[in-house]
């Protein structure tokens, strides 16, 4: 039995909140979601072997309401780092051994969208971490991103890139790390939540529990499920975007645009890459609007990435 963290990654709406829960049904886990450590504050404040530079990271860490809910002693936090390396993985780890201790659990994980990216510092640090990273089809977690949030002319690209590099970041760091890193479909999870969640815990080195599947009878449980419970797919064509329940929906030259960027990857991950036929109408969308503008989204996306760095 392995009693090394476990972080759960990938992209927003992909399923990784449905597998926390249900890993946190296990007897020995507790999880963490949205501390935002290693986005937020690895290597941010100078080396950490000075004093002052641990003062200021602790104290922006402070800051944030996800971070306090760990109610951490700080006190002890300060003691304990001094006993080890005077480092960024050393110091989120004490927060996390210590609110798992204070829960009666042996080992502790962290919930994180694209954690991926800090695969190679994080497998450094912590000799017998295992990372999970939930993939879902792009086409289906687009729609789900521009149902709930504001919808625009070049989304689909912005996501697009987004859903590229977690999706090559996962096939890298499996290849590199083959023992220690696991690709999930969404799809799997959702449609075979007993087969999925039995091969994860065998890939943690946990027994499986049935009882742990209970959370998932509750109301709202798989509301990420979509089309794919079923395995359909829906195009939508309306000129105006929205789908009959009047949220945006993705277009037929939407879906061609993911299509002609990710199908590649898409096919590695086993989803179909389906080419919808367009009408003379649907090349003039497609070549004129959809793809000068998502291909502004991508540039968008690369932007905002290469500033956070």
């Amino acid at each position: 039995m392995s009693n090394g963290p476990v972080f759960i990654g990938g992209l927003s709406f992909s399923g990784k909140t449905q597998l926390r829960l249900l890993l946190s049904s296990h007897p020995n886990f507790v999880f963490t979601r949205r501390t935002y450590m290693w986005t937020r504050f690895y290597e941010r404040y100078g080396d950490l072997s000075q004093a002052e530079n641990l003062e200021r990271c602790l104290n922006a860490m402070m800051r944030s309401k996800h971070i306090q809910a760990l109610n951490p002693d700080l006190d002890r936090i300060r003691r304990e780092f001094w006993h080890g390396p005077p480092d960024y993985p050393r110091l989120f780890a004490l927060f996390h051994e210590h609110y798992a201790e204070s829960q009666g659990k042996t080992r502790w994980g962290d919930q994180l969208g694209f954690v991926e990216k800090y695969a190679d510092p994080i497998f450094a640090a912590y000799p017998s971490a295992k990372m999970i990273h939930m993939i879902r089809n792009p086409i289906e977690r687009c729609q789900e991103s521009i149902s709930t949030k504001a919808y625009r002319k070049g989304k689909v690209g912005f996501e697009t890139a987004h859903w590229m590099r977690s999706a090559r970041l996962a096939r890298q760091n499996q290849q590199r790390y083959p023992d220690r890193y696991k690709i999930v479909l969404c799809e799997e999870l959702f449609a075979r939540p007993e087969e999925t969640l039995l091969d994860v815990c065998h890939f943690l080195g946990e027994e499986y529990f049935p009882y742990m599947l209970e959370e998932s009878s509750k109301p709202g449980f798989w509301k990420e499920a979509g089309s794919y419970r079923d395995g359909s797919t829906e195009v939508d064509d309306h000129p105006s975007n929205l789908s009959k329940n009047g949220q945006p929906s993705l277009s037929k030259t939407e879906q061609g645009f993911i299509h002609a960027i990710a199908g590649r990857e898409m096919i590695a991950f086993g989803y179909p890459a389906e080419v919808y036929p367009f009408t003379a109408k649907d090349w003039l969308l497609y070549l004129f609007i959809d793809w000068p503008a998502n291909l502004a989204g991508m540039a968008a996306w690369r932007s905002r990435v290469g500033k956070s760095h």
